[in-house]
């Protein structure tokens, strides 16, 4: 218990983060203001909007948060296009279960609250012996995140609110044993099979097209043999370090800020101690508490006899479950991580020194001081270099929203160049070439940017390409701005066919032997349903959605969904696309394997796959209900 309270400094903010804030990461964090008021409207929730600032701002939250909780993935990751737009759905979502929660006037009882609260390990750990909450502790702990305890439980009611949405409908679940039963069969269910595959592989090779041949081919198919439309450009960046290049820090803005910011840049004072704990609480009469204040005064009496022997009697006598066992150690703790009386006891005393009874709400302490980390306080000088980063990345964030709307208004006003904007704000131009409207991702050089699509609609629509005006400011990343204007441009065209006849030839190869392929297994199906006798046929298999690795998933599903009827073979033939095509003789089912133990938890699985679905059924109702628009670009949609 008392262990706790010197280590949740260090562990409770993170705890409580992690474990009920989950709409506060949300909702709570405050971002830098755009140049823009209130952004581009990217969603739309019961009428409420969404801008692209408050998907930002959700985005960097929540990007913070993983890379705290998995600091070896790959940091382009958090950036990618489809991370992002997750990030969108995740708010959507949020507001949906939050407006329907309002219609559906949920409330939550202050019963409710108080046990999700005590149901929580971090909250329960700030209990006092006597069970009951201490509200000091729990409201400075809430005061270190900004809140209020009024403002935390409003949030948390909110939360439980939106829990009980869905909750209803996947708890109301209820598929029956036959049908789960059923289910599990049917996907657990094994055939044998034999089993003849037509591939295009196998006539490739002696096709031998003639000219007109390929020529027809390359008419039909020309769109497959275009040029792809380009562009040279010349380009402008803005981004945070640019803005920092142009600031200028005088010494005395560095040293007020170092004298400020002390306390942050210098280490706190830290001590280790030990202590022997005889608990009291508010329930005891005077008598009892004397009684254990006489009995720790024993205690105290028999340590000054022999000093040395303190971890050995605070194994016997204390009671303090966290310390005990260890002797009584505390490990290092500051200031501020102790309740008061046992915090200016620690810090009055001397190394090796113990301390007289110290009475504290949680009984008699007895207490040695066993190290002391004395802070190293840096200098001005030796700091100087990391407080000037500092410095210039705080103001670089306070002035990217005046440097980008003059940005974004010089390439606007002066749109026949970018020079204006490049003098005044003192960027470079930049050139690339080509740029394509529809670019390679893996092939593609330049910057991560240029494939934006925000970006390439920009560079290639119509006032740009047409007028040679400068595009607008286009936000590509986080804090990074760019516009461009096009030197030179080449429309998509067909390429001669003298150019692209190698790949032409491959191509009808391709097409070719693939039709070859399932033509003639479907001829082979006719043939050998029609006369099964002179059916030439392979070694019989099993198949299963076990050995998904050893054949076509599209294999596998027709041959399990073929009707069977009693002790008679069933044909059929299943179409493989790019693969060919397959003729397969279903013989039987093979009797199951699975065994009753796997049978029952894939039973509650497949339960819980259901409820799932139908709280998400559920969750798309009240999207459609609540008028739910999503405009921006799906990155997944739009490949």
């Amino acid at each position: 218990m008392f262990d706790f309270v010197r280590q949740h400094t260090k562990i409770m903010q993170i705890l409580l983060f992690l474990l009920i804030f989950p709409s506060f990461v949300l909702f709570g964090i405050d971002g830098y203001n755009r140049f823009l008021d209130n952004g581009q409207v990217v969603a739309s929730v019961d009428g409420q909007k969404i801008n692209q600032n408050e998907w930002d701002r959700v985005h960097q939250s929540e990007v913070d948060r993983m890379k705290a909780s998995m600091p070896n993935l790959d940091a382009k990751f958090f950036d990618s296009p489809i991370a992002k737009f997750a990030s969108l759905e995740r708010l959507v979502r949020d507001r949906v279960l939050q407006a329907a929660a309002t219609h559906l006037h949920l409330q939550v009882s202050d019963q409710r609250l108080a046990q999700t609260l005590s149901q929580n390990p971090a909250i329960a750990q700030l209990k006092k012996p006597d069970g009951t909450l201490d509200v000091e502790r729990y409201k400075s702990l809430l005061a270190a995140q900004g809140m209020s305890a009024d403002m935390f439980e409003g949030q948390m009611r909110q939360d439980l609110a939106k829990q009980q949405v869905l909750l209803g409908v996947s708890q109301s679940e209820t598929t029956g044993q036959v049908a789960l039963e059923s289910a599990l069969n049917a996907y657990y269910e094994k055939r044998s099979v034999q089993i003849v595959r037509f591939l295009p592989s196998d006539v490739l090779a002696n096709l031998k097209p003639s000219h007109d041949e390929l020529m027809a081919y390359y008419k039909e198919h020309s769109q497959n043999y275009q040029s792809p439309e380009q562009a040279s450009i010349e380009y402008l960046v803005l981004n945070l370090q640019q803005v920092q290049k142009s600031i200028t820090l005088a010494d005395a803005d560095l040293k007020t800020y170092y004298e400020q910011n002390i306390a942050k840049s210098s280490a706190q004072e830290e001590r280790r101690a030990s202590h022997i704990l005889l608990t009291t609480n508010k329930s005891m009469t005077d008598a009892e508490k004397a009684a254990v204040k006489a009995k720790a005064q024993s205690v105290l009496d028999e340590l000054k006899k022999s000093p040395n022997q303190f971890a050995a009697l605070a194994q016997k006598y204390s009671q303090d479950p966290g310390s005990a066992a260890k002797g009584g150690d505390l490990d290092f703790f500051a200031k501020g991580a102790m309740v008061k009386a046992f915090e200016d006891a620690a810090f009055a005393m001397k190394k090796d020194q113990i301390s007289d009874l110290v009475e504290s709400e949680f009984g008699y302490h007895i207490i040695k001081v066993t190290d002391i980390k004395t802070p190293k306080v840096e200098s001005f000088e030796s700091a100087k270099a990391e407080i000037e980063k500092q410095v210039r990345r705080e103001q670089a964030q306070k002035k990217f929203a005046e440097v980008a709307e003059s940005f974004t208004n010089l390439v606007y006003e002066q749109p026949d160049s970018l020079q204006p904007a490049a003098s005044k704000l003192k960027l470079n131009i930049e050139t690339f070439d080509p740029l394509n409207k529809s670019p390679d991702p893996k092939a593609m050089s330049g910057a991560d940017w240029m494939k934006n699509p925000k970006f390439l609609e920009a560079v290639f629509s119509p006032d740009v390409i047409e007028k040679k005006h400068n595009t607008q400011a286009v936000e590509v990343a986080p804090n990074t701005l760019v516009a461009a204007r096009i030197k030179e441009y080449k429309p998509a065209k067909t390429l001669d066919f003298d150019v692209v006849k190698a790949s032409v030839e491959l191509q009808w190869k391709q097409d070719r032997s693939l039709t070859l392929a399932k033509e003639a297994g479907k001829a082979k199906l006719d043939a050998w349903k029609a006369h099964p006798e002179q059916a030439q046929l392979p070694k019989e298999v099993v198949v299963s959605r076990e050995k998904s690795k050893e054949y076509p998933v599209k294999l596998i599903e027709a041959v399990l969904r073929t009707p069977l009827k009693a002790g008679e073979p069933a044909w059929n033939g299943i179409d493989l696309g790019q693969e060919g095509y397959a003729v397969v003789k279903v013989l039987k089912v093979e009797p199951s394997e699975v065994m009753s133990a796997d049978r029952t938890r894939e039973k509650a699985q497949l339960g819980q796959w259901l409820a799932d679905a139908e709280s998400e059924a559920y969750y798309e109702h009240l999207k459609s209900g609540l008028n739910v628009k999503i405009t921006a670009p799906n990155p997944i949609a739009v490949r």
